[in-house]
Formats: structure tokens, C-alpha cells, sequence
């Protein structure tokens, strides 16, 4: 499927926090198809409209769908006299799922290497129980100092090596589903949009800089001004180990967040929208700041409605994050029915408390 292929192009390439830059063009390219006009702000996010086809006489609702294409990563803080790198973390990384990982550190060109540390042989008895430190690992490119030097600087950034692959059934697994699959979701949705009549004029946000403070979201927002907002973004799926009040299910559709974050007109209204049409739906207790674009979205201005809709991932924040492509198909179908379920008419009604 095209969106399968999307999200495997959007995955495979590289963005941290603070350089998304590289994510752009396949984005745009994308978008442009169901779409009206794009353009990128001053702080990088890219920002898609679909214009409403149902016409209205005055002013047109806004709402603003934001899923962020950044990925967590790593950021080059010094080259040893070795040429061994140190590194710190940009966004939050387990440092127990590094050891051992692929790397591409991006300097004045894409360079392979690998995280090692010292062998469980050489460690003191005292080592052997604990996990290995961020700070006691390093990067090696195999190139001794004078050579890194030419193609390496501090402040370099660099990505887990890893493509996308399949796994059973519609499962996938790759670095960075959180979130290119918000931004896959977007943009299958863009798709639904056009085979139905909707009023709201809809703002497609890819955002940057979400996984070191939602930082895209804030200025996108502001510039927006949305009569609603909705943030896309992943929740725990289910695994063995986790308490299933905390987990969605995988295959089973969207997760609907419910708390303090979001409206909850909103939320009842895109609830009734699943049931209507026979999409599956889930719930997500969050009783404080969702810790996604949601937190921003929602306190901007003078306050937007907002909603947090999660597709189920398992291993958040690792290079094998899984998604099943079902999900990702049911959360942009709820989102398409439910932006043509919304009009002057009935706007104020849903947001009321």
C-alpha cells in the first residue's frame, strides 16, 4: 500500500530534534497530492492545508492536526585522543538500549560506526549486575583522531542505524515510529479528506523539536490560532510485562486520551464519530499534561480545544518500535469522519463545558 511505503521512506530516513530538515521533501512531495498550499515556518515545521469544500459564507473553521517528524537521537560532545567519540542524548534515550548499536554519525558526510564499551571479561565483579552508563560508552568509527577530525565536529548528530522491516501479519518495526506514524496518519487522512465533503479548512502540522519540548507545536499553534486542535502521536502498546490499564492493544484501534489536557466535548463527540461508523476505539487515562503536542496545542493563546488521539507502539524510544498498519488506517479514517462531522452549526455546541 502507499501509505506502507510512505511510512518506510519517512522511517529510514534521519531527523532528531533540531534537524529535520532532511524529512522535508518526501513530506511535501507527499502532501502535495491532497493538499491546497504548504509552506515551512521559521521554526521548520511544514504546514499542509486542505482547504474545506463545502461552502460557508463567513469565516471558516481551523483545525490543526500535528503529528511530529522528529526522532530521538544522539549528539557528539568529544573526540578522544583515540578517535574514539563521546556522545550525550538529544530527546530521551534508555542508554541500556545502546550498547552495542549501528550508528551514522552526520558530519561533512554520513559515517558508519558502532557503540562499545568495555567487555563483561574486563569488568569488575562490582560492574557486571549494572547496566552500563551512557557516559562509560563511545562511538567508533575506526578512523584514529586526526582522521575523525576532518569529517567529525562536536555538536554532530547522529541516528541508529535501521531500516524499516516487516514482522507478522501487518506489524512493523523500525526506529522512529514515533512519530512518522502520526505523520503517515496525517497523511492517509488527507486522503480520506478527499473523498468526502467537509467545511473545516484542516492544517496538516508535521512539527519539529516535539521530543525535546513540543517545541513546534507551540509556535505553529500561535501562528494557527485553530478552532481545534488534535495531536497525533503514539501510546504504550500492550505487552506482557505491562498492566493492560496502561497499554492499548495493538490492531485494536486509536487510543482517545482522556484527562485534563483535553476537551471534553471533543472527546465525546470523536468517541460517538468511532461508534457511528464502526471504527474501533480504545481509552487512555492521562490525568495531567499529555507530554505530547497536545500539552502545547491546548494552553496556546487564549486556549485551543484540544484532543491527543495514540496509536498503539510497543518499545517506545528503542530502534525496534512496532506498529501494526491497521491502526494507522482506523486513526486516519476516525480523524476524516470526524472533521466532516464538524461545522458552524454544531461547533459550539461540541465546545461547550
Amino acid at each position: 500500500m502507499i501509505t506502507d511505503l510512505f511510512l518506510e521512506k519517512l522511517c529510514n530516513l534521519d531527523g532528531v530534534s533540531g534537524y529535520e530538515s532532511r524529512l522535508n521533501e518526501s513530506i511535501i512531495e507527499a502532501f502535495r497530492k491532497y493538499t491546497e498550499k504548504i509552506e515551512i515556518d521559521k521554526l521548520g515545521n511544514i504546514i499542509a492545508v486542505k482547504e474545506g469544500n463545502v461552502k460557508v459564507d463567513d469565516k471558516k473553521i481551523k483545525i490543526m492536526i500535528a503529528g511530529h517528524m522528529d526522532e530521538i537521537g544522539l549528539i557528539i560532545t568529544k573526540i578522544e585522543d583515540n578517535g574514539f567519540l563521546r556522545f550525550s542524548n538529544i530527546g530521551g534515550i534508555d542508554p541500556r538500549t545502546l550498547l552495542g548499536q549501528e550508528v551514522i554519525v552526520h558530519g561533512k558526510e554520513d559515517i558508519f560506526g558502532v557503540i562499545g564499551a568495555k567487555p563483561p571479561h574486563l569488568q569488575e565483579p562490582s560492574e557486571r549486575d549494572k547496566a552500563v552508563k551512557k557516559e562509560d560508552m563511545s562511538i567508533d568509527v575506526g578512523y584514529e583522531k586526526e582522521e575523525v577530525e576532518k569529517l567529525i565536529s562536536i555538536g554532530d548528530y547522529v541516528t541508529i542505524r535501521r531500516s524499516l522491516n516487516k514482522l507478522q501479519g501487518r506489524s512493523v518495526t523500525s526506529k522512529a515510529l514515533d512519530d512518522r506514524a502520526g505523520i503517515a496518519t496525517m497523511y492517509e487522512c488527507a486522503k480520506e479528506l478527499s473523498k468526502i465533503n467537509h467545511e473545516a479548512d484542516v492544517y496538516f502540522v508535521s512539527t519539529v523539536q516535539e521530543e525535546v519540548g513540543t517545541r513546534g507545536a507551540i509556535t505553529s499553534t500561535y501562528n494557527i490560532n485553530p478552532d481545534i486542535g488534535i495531536a497525533i502521536d503514539v501510546g504504550f502498546g500492550s505487552t506482557p510485562e505491562l498492566p493492560k490499564e496502561e497499554t492499548l492493544e495493538m490492531g485494536k484501534g486509536p487510543g482517545i486520551t482522556i484527562g485534563g489536557n483535553i476537551h471534553p466535548g471533543l472527546r465525546d463527540h470523536i468517541s460517538k464519530v468511532g461508534k457511528e461508523y464502526n471504527i474501533p476505539i480504545q481509552f487512555e487515562i492521562c490525568p495531567g499534561p499529555t507530554g505530547t503536542d497536545a500539552r502545547s496545542i491546548q494552553i496556546t493563546r487564549e486556549g485551543i480545544p484540544t484532543l491527543c488521539i495514540s496509536i498503539p507502539l510497543r518499545y517506545m524510544h528503542t530502534s525496534v518500535e512496532v506498529i501494526n498498519m491497521t491502526d494507522i488506517e482506523n486513526t486516519a479514517k476516525l480523524l476524516a469522519f470526524f472533521i466532516g462531522s464538524i461545522s458552524k452549526d454544531n461547533l459550539e455546541g461540541f465546545l461547550c463545558y
